[in-house]
């Protein structure tokens, strides 16, 4: 007996355009939110040549801020986009494929939305945990497909534009035009999202706003956990610097009136103390005492010119950002230290000792640790 081929038949209730705009509103949002924080976080990171000496030292809890409500968004959006794919995937089996061109620009925009959805929260998500199970650089990546994310978002939202304006209320006509019997269950669906969206933001975001740090069950990091009660991403042993002898150590200052510095030397100089965050792209966060010398005083003892950027150079011997430049105003900043003690304690190795960098709104891994010498550039 000859079978024929039939596409399936979806009698579920609530895939419809008025569930998917509802929740596309939330998703939209958590997109924006997260798209625009990401590009503070990398303009922060890797500042073009002309930019650099524009970026603000202040507020001090500038990239904190940013960067937290970057992951919180991200982390808010997974929900979203489960619930999103879950209430539009019947339409994935539409028949024929495509019908017109305006319906395989929306097709093809679906597919780039989903498909760039789907790789920028999941390596987002694993980025917090610091595991990457794949052979590419994440940062550059997950910062090109979060615009090509942006363009299909635009793009989709303009073709679906007049189902959009037809099911965006209460009120509107798609939306009065629905069997009304599903209103009820569709205020409990939108319900328990926003409810899934209040848990997972309410366990995670602890990492960086702590006052919730305690509820932090499902964040890869706890703010207090950590060497001096200060979380680390990267060792001493991961460094390759281990202990480094106080005996031994030299701090190299080169400028127009180059100098070297023994650590007794430096904790010679005045010492001043400034409550500052770390605050990691990974979304973590928290405020702790730092005590050393100001940047801008060893600047000034090298003959520094004031519009002078600074590169500093640190003594580990692998890994990224083992270099890192600070422009005019965090150089110049008098809050920007060359810390030697955290929390009224000396630095630990893995939080850099002897000497490591510490600087207001300033990404956590430009805040270079083991520093063996600062450059003036002109």
């Amino acid at each position: 007996m000859e079978q024929r081929f039939s596409l399936p038949v979806f009698r579920g209730r609530l895939h419809d355009a008025r569930t998917a705009v509802s929740i596309g509103r939330w998703l939209g949002l958590a997109f924006t939110v997260c798209f625009g924080t990401g590009l503070i976080s990398h303009v922060m990171q890797h500042p073009p040549g002309w930019l650099a000496d524009g970026l603000p030292s202040r507020p001090v809890w500038g990239y904190r801020f940013t960067q937290g409500l970057h992951v919180a968004s991200g982390v808010a959006a997974i929900p979203l986009l489960l619930a999103k794919l879950w209430t539009v995937y019947p339409r994935l089996f539409a028949w024929p494929v495509l019908r017109s061109v305006r319906h395989a620009l929306e097709r093809l925009s679906v597919a780039v939305l989903v498909a760039a959805a789907v790789f920028e929260v999941g390596t987002g998500l694993l980025n917090t945990a610091q595991w990457y199970p794949w052979p590419f650089s994440f940062v550059p990546v997950h910062y090109a497909v979060a615009w090509l994310l942006a363009g299909a978002l635009v793009l989709h939202i303009a073709v679906k534009a007049p189902e959009i304006r037809a099911h965006w209320s209460r009120r509107s006509s798609g939306t009065l035009a629905l069997p009304e019997e599903d209103g009820a269950d569709r205020r409990s669906l939108l319900t328990a999202v926003a409810a899934a969206v209040g848990a997972v933001t309410a366990t995670t975001v602890g990492q960086s706003f702590t006052p919730l740090k305690d509820l932090a069950l499902l964040a890869p990091r706890h703010p207090d956990h950590g060497p001096q009660d200060l979380p680390v991403n990267r060792t001493a042993a991961a460094a390759g610097v281990g202990l480094i002898p106080a005996g031994r150590y030299r701090l190299t200052v080169a400028g127009p009136r180059p100098y070297t510095l023994t650590l007794e030397e430096l904790r010679a100089l005045p010492q001043h103390e400034v409550e500052l965050p770390i605050a990691c792209v990974e979304g973590w966060s928290k405020s702790a005492h730092w005590t050393g010398v100001r940047v801008v005083d060893l600047l000034e003892r090298a003959g520094a010119p004031t519009h002078a950027r600074v590169r500093v150079v640190s003594l580990q011997t692998w890994g990224g950002y083992r270099i890192s430049e600070m422009g005019r105003r965090h150089a110049r900043d008098p809050l920007t230290l060359l810390a030697l003690c955290l929390n009224g304690q000396e630095l630990s190795p893995d939080h850099g000792y002897p000497v490591r960098l510490i600087a207001p709104n300033r990404p956590g891994v430009l805040q270079t640790k083991w520093v063996g010498r600062l450059e003036v550039l002109s």
